[in-house]
């Protein structure tokens, strides 16, 4: 028998690589793993419809896994549906990110998943506290995010984004301060999205990680404006690769704002254009002290430490 079953919804790139550190980091703790990873449904036109076939899926993953010591659900989502307890890792609740007639069977089921949980995993101090009801036990475990090589010994990438769910990132409001901020010859990259060139933004559709991380190295400004930001690995990536973070002040967990503010409060503004300016035409500050909590050794001895121990009754 394994020690961790984990249940892996990987709806998103983030969500798939969030999974396999987690899964690595209890390996290097002694934990044997298996990995349970739904099988992706067919695409529907709703959020509330798109939950439910994840949290299908979910199911039927968990249900064919042989079991183990101790289950973990990654994304409320997987655990909706589950055919049986565990502990329950999360960016945000849907109570948090779907509003509306977006979370309009979510909402009430995850009051009851959370409630008997035993043992909730956020992502975030701040994905905790959009769990406005009585739960279970907490234990925060972040995603790691450590730097990806050495920096460029020159920054020649003005700016870079990531454009993907274009609406959700803003990504209109970006293009829109962009136009206004930029200077001769500097060039906004969108990362993750396919769009018609304009003068000075060029779109690079998907890349590969290493190339994408590449491009953060030569970057000397990353620029965010989310309507709501639910965690912000592709945010904690720059800061690690030594981008400027220029974002907006937007709703959610963001991980990245308080460290943002804490660096320079003046590139975290709604007014994004002379943030950009400014992100630009100075050096970025060291943010390597800040996100230390994010670092890969710091997680692992969470996980060593504390969730091991909790999880396993060890």
């Amino acid at each position: 028998m394994h020690d961790i079953l984990l249940v892996s919804l990987g709806g998103t790139a983030g969500l798939r690589e969030a999974d396999a550190g987690l899964a690595a980091s209890l390996r290097r703790a002694g934990a044997t793993v298996e990995v349970a990873a739904a099988e992706p449904p067919p695409e529907v036109r709703t959020l509330a419809l798109t939950d439910l076939v994840w949290a299908r899926a979910a199911r039927q993953a968990a249900s064919r896994a042989p079991v183990a010591r101790a289950t973990i659900y990654s994304s409320v989502t997987a655990a909706l549906l589950a055919p049986r307890l565990g502990a329950i890792r999360f960016d945000a609740p849907a109570a948090g990110n779907r509003p509306g007639r977006h979370g309009v069977w979510q909402r009430g089921r995850e009051r009851r998943v959370l409630r008997d949980a035993p043992l909730l995993m956020p992502w975030s101090a701040g994905g905790l506290a959009e769990v406005a009801w009585p739960h279970g036990p907490a234990l925060i475990v972040p995603v790691a995010v450590e730097a990806s090589g050495a920096p460029a010994e020159v920054r020649d990438v003005a700016a870079i984004t990531y454009g993907a769910n274009p609406e959700k990132k803003g990504l209109d409001r970006v293009l829109e301060a962009w136009r206004e901020a930029r200077g001769p010859g500097e060039e906004l990259l969108v990362a993750g999205l396919e769009g018609a060139a304009e003068p000075g933004v060029r779109y690079l559709g998907g890349l590969p990680r290493d190339a994408y991380r590449a491009l953060l190295r030569r970057a000397r400004v990353f620029v965010s404006a989310p309507r709501r930001e639910d965690y912000g690995i592709a945010q904690l990536e720059a800061l690690a690769d030594g981008c400027a973070l220029v974002t907006t002040p937007s709703p959610g967990p963001y991980a990245a704002l308080p460290l943002a503010r804490a660096l320079d409060p003046q590139l975290v503004t709604d007014d994004l254009a002379p943030a950009i300016r400014r992100g630009l035409d100075r050096p970025a500050a060291d943010a390597a002290a800040l996100l230390g909590p994010w670092r890969e050794a710091a997680v692992d001895r969470v996980i060593r430490e504390e969730l091991l121990p909790r999880l396993l009754g060890a």
